[in-house]
């Protein structure tokens, strides 16, 4: 991969954290502001979270990215509350999925529902992130998830991949989406520099239900985790690097899932930056 490909990558990686207890300070701790914090909803931990969260770290002078999942909205009135709720928090970003809820809050079944009302509203939404499936949905067929990126074209900003960690997988699933004329941009999902006694140590403080839930949409990663030498970002990045390289696949970003471990996957972020020569201006704490 191209140096400088790489490092503008590296540069503007966006974060996913869980609203879990104690998250903001540590993003408030060691990221500089002005970063990219998408906040996930699930519905162990309350759509409620998910908001407060992206509030409290817009206050801080992150970019934040509440994650709108539409099966655990309730109604259009409520939508509407929330559009309201995060133009005044200064939020003019937001990602849909589908969520998991089951059964659905409300009346929305899947993201396009949700999506196609908002945009019947003034709401001062700029970038609207939409969920890609490198590797088959365990729910949903390949090509089902590729009709629905088709679907919300129209509507998204861009795509969002969901983890993936086969390289090969990732270049073909993003091959054959270009191929049926699908061109948003993609902000690739990676996961960071991830310990596994600590993303076991997150799965536990979700609660009993949701966390089998985290453990089970996380196997790979559980999995990964546990090979020897564990698992290295880089390495993946490398291995996509001609995917990464050719701007017919229109990867523009880095989605990182740090599964809360915000200090290591900054930490990480910056030494490969340094390797390639650039640093960043904020500092790391020691804490």
């Amino acid at each position: 991969m191209s140096q400088a490909n790489l490092s503008t990558l590296l540069k503007s990686a966006r974060y996913e954290i869980l609203p879990t207890a104690g998250v903001v300070d540590r993003v408030h701790e060691y990221v500089a502001p002005g970063r990219v914090i998408t906040v996930t909803a699930s519905t162990g931990l309350t759509l409620e979270a998910t908001l407060s969260t992206a509030e409290q770290l817009q206050a801080l002078g992150f970019q934040a990215v509440p994650h709108i999942a539409a099966r655990m909205v309730q109604s259009r009135t409520e939508l509407e509350e929330i559009v309201a709720r995060i133009a005044q928090a200064g939020i003019d970003r937001i990602f849909v999925p589908a969520g998991d809820a089951t059964p659905p809050a409300g009346g929305y079944a899947g993201a396009l529902d949700l999506i196609v009302d908002l945009a019947s509203m003034a709401a001062p939404i700029q970038h609207l992130g939409v969920s890609a499936y490198p590797e088959t949905h365990p729910l949903i067929s390949d090509d089902v998830t590729v009709q629905a990126m088709w679907d919300k074209r129209d509507y998204a900003t861009h795509l969002v991949s969901n983890l993936c960690f086969d390289p090969g997988v990732i270049a073909t699933w993003l091959a054959r989406v270009r191929a049926r004329g699908i061109e948003l941009p993609l902000v690739l999902g990676i996961a960071g520099k991830v310990e596994l006694t600590k993303l076991a140590r997150v799965a536990g403080k979700i609660g009993v239900g949701e966390s089998t839930r985290f453990l089970r949409k996380n196997t790979a990663t559980f999995s990964r985790m546990a090979k020897p030498g564990g698992y290295n970002p880089q390495k993946l990045l490398d291995k996509l690097a001609p995917t990464l390289d050719n701007p017919a696949m229109g990867v523009v970003g880095l989605h990182i899932y740090t599964f809360n471990q915000i200090k290591d996957t900054e930490i990480w972020r910056r030494k490969q930056l340094a390797a390639l020569g650039h640093t960043d201006e904020a500092t790391i704490s020691n804490g």
